[in-house]
């Protein structure tokens, strides 16, 4: 994407405490604002150490500021470091042309560590996003960040894949300088990697 299909462009980011989403789309919002946008990001957070739902509503515009908070229903784009916040989000904010992009990695909450709820099958859980959104994205971020060098870093993995996919616009390149104004050279490679990797995911 090199401009924006509709103003505001609105993301949401989502994933449970200590995935990094947050960080996440603070990068993103950097990569964006050094493009020229303007942006507005909201956050809304769980029970993070417990493992709640952390979401961030990323909203782009060409130059006029908006509101931190999309409205129900009128996301274009849900970005999810966990398949099951992937639905959950798609329902409060979903629509039959937003595009969901999910690691494909879960994460139990409690209740079902307790054996008190069902994590829904996986195979279950995609063809669910499947049918609710107009394009569905399921990479296997976490394995590729552990290839990289991390878990934690399936959230970079997951923006080089956004970028790549032309869901928002910005580049790897906008994405590295980000990247590199938050952390120590001695972390960049590994930043790159994922990515270069996250990238590959949605090639072709």
């Amino acid at each position: 994407m090199s401009e924006l299909e509709r103003e505001p462009w609105d993301l949401i980011i989502t994933g449970v405490g200590g995935q990094g989403n947050v960080l996440a789309s603070q990068v993103l919002g950097r990569a964006l604002l050094a493009r020229g946008y303007t942006v507005t990001v909201g956050e809304t957070f769980g029970l993070s150490q417990r493992g709640g739902a952390v979401m961030s509503m990323v909203r782009i515009t060409r130059d006029q500021p908006t509101g931190p908070l999309i409205p129900e229903h009128r996301a274009d784009v849900i970005v999810s470091l966990e398949p099951l916040e992937a639905l959950r989000v798609l329902g409060a904010y979903g629509h039959p042309r937003v595009i969901v992009m999910t690691n494909d990695r879960p994460l139990l909450p409690l209740n079902v560590i307790a054996g008190e709820a069902r994590y829904p099958e996986l195979a279950e859980l995609r063809a669910r996003l499947e049918e609710l959104s107009a394009r569905l994205y399921w990479l296997p971020a976490t394995q590729v960040a552990l290839e990289v060098g991390a878990p934690i870093l399936a959230n970079v993995v997951m923006l080089g894949a956004l970028a790549a996919a032309g869901l928002a616009p910005v580049a790897a390149e906008d994405l590295e300088a980000a990247l590199a104004q938050m952390f120590p050279p001695d972390k960049m490679e590994a930043n790159r990697r994922a990515l270069a990797r996250g990238a590959e995911l949605v090639a072709g």
